[in-house]
């Protein structure tokens, strides 16, 4: 006989025709946030999933957890990324694996682009995962200048500049290019070595002035 006890999840069970909506509604978020970020809205994201606006409020009242629906196994991944690299030798390494897998996750979805780097507040999963790789960044930029592989004047503000401008040139390259943006990558992993240049930078970013940049970013339409 039907029962209305909640699932495994806290969630009661769903009739099957609402539940197939709440899974192409997971769908179409997942693709509209990697596509464009997570500026999109719930009538962009109802219109991809082919219900009403009012099937996604119903459904996700709140935008938090839909972010989470469609984002978290990405997170998750990008976790991954970041703690296998604070296990790499030597530091310089380590910091090229995760700034170069970051770079590839992050070009491939702008919404996770916008959980790693964006002002946070989305949920303290996500933003406990955005802080620990913020963390082994720092910590892994740290070693590499300890080394002496990575000039001292590179600071963790000019990494999270990097994402953003190579996220740009994967966002708008056409797909005969989806991989351009490895170049550009490829000159500035030169540019932080020690050994690079003898010139000195221009001067680094505040942290307040790097997260209002992100904050624009962020929410651009």
């Amino acid at each position: 006989m039907p029962t209305d006890t909640p699932g495994p999840s806290g969630r009661r069970p769903l009739r099957r025709d609402a539940e197939q909506n709440r899974l192409r509604i997971i769908s179409a978020a997942r693709e509209q946030f990697a596509a464009h970020g997570l500026a999109v809205g719930h009538n962009d994201i109802a219109r991809h999933a082919g219900v009403g606006v009012g099937t996604v409020y119903r459904h996700f009242p709140d935008r938090a957890p839909l972010v989470q629906e469609a984002l978290g196994d990405e997170v998750a991944r990008l976790l991954d990324v970041a703690d296998e690299a604070m296990a790499t030798e030597p530091a310089w390494d380590g910091l090229m694996l995760l700034v170069s897998h970051v770079a590839d996750l992050l070009a491939a979805n702008l919404g996770l682009r916008d959980v790693a780097l964006g002002p946070g507040q989305l949920s303290s999963d996500f933003d406990e995962v955005a802080d620990r790789v913020r963390g082994h960044l720092e910590h892994l930029l740290e070693r590499a200048q300890a080394e002496g592989s990575v000039r001292p004047d590179v600071t963790p503000q000019d990494l999270t500049m990097l994402y953003f401008t190579i996220t740009e040139v994967a966002m708008h390259a056409p797909a005969s290019a989806s991989r351009a943006y490895r170049r550009y990558l490829a000159i500035f992993a030169d540019g932080l070595r020690a050994t690079g240049s003898d010139a000195p930078l221009p001067a680094p970013l505040s942290m307040s002035d790097a997260e209002s940049i992100a904050r624009r970013w962020t929410s651009r339409p």
